[in-house]
């Protein structure tokens, strides 16, 4: 197995296994999930996969099923900044569409294409829970609430902005 957690990262993944009865391990499987995200630069290959079905004593189908089930989990490499735009009913009677054709536009990228310089992913989702504030998108840990174009055009420049300091 070429894919190894970090001594601190394998602390935590047992803490988390502890937290479940023995022999119920299988229900670990979502937080270390997003620890091996987190952990493996962003997304999950198949070979980080791998390595948690083998921590949790799984088949590595029972992990795959997981994370393609759940649109946290990224399968390849994803931007800094993940646009996570709801595709559903209420958001699209509300501009939606118009919001994601507007993102391709600004950014040259569909959904499910990343910048060439790697900073912006779009995505289109289901639900967010939200339809009173339609359009919206999830960024990170915040949603973005009654997009407009001229709210992307800051969204965008305040991610830029953020990368900017941080380099």
């Amino acid at each position: 197995m070429s894919v190894q957690f970090s001594d601190q990262a394998m602390q935590e993944v047992k803490r988390i296994i502890n937290f479940y009865p023995e022999g119920k391990q299988k229900s670990a499987v979502i937080p270390v999930l997003h620890l091996a995200q987190q952990e493996f630069g962003g997304w999950l290959s198949v070979e980080t996969m791998d390595c948690v079905a083998s921590i949790l004593n799984l088949k590595p189908i029972e992990v795959y099923e997981v994370a393609t089930f759940y649109s946290m989990y990224y399968l390849k490499p994803v931007g800094k900044y993940i646009f996570e735009v709801c595709q559903t009913g209420p958001c699209m009677l509300n501009g939606s569409d118009d919001i994601i054709k507007y993102i391709y536009e600004k950014l040259g990228i569909k959904p499910g294409g990343t910048t060439a310089d790697g900073m912006f992913t779009l995505k289109t989702v289901e639900c967010l829970g939200a339809c009173g504030y339609a359009p919206i998108m999830q960024l990170g840990k915040n949603y973005r609430e009654h997009l407009t174009k001229e709210k992307v055009d800051a969204i965008i420049e305040e991610c830029r902005r953020s990368q900017a300091q941080n380099n």
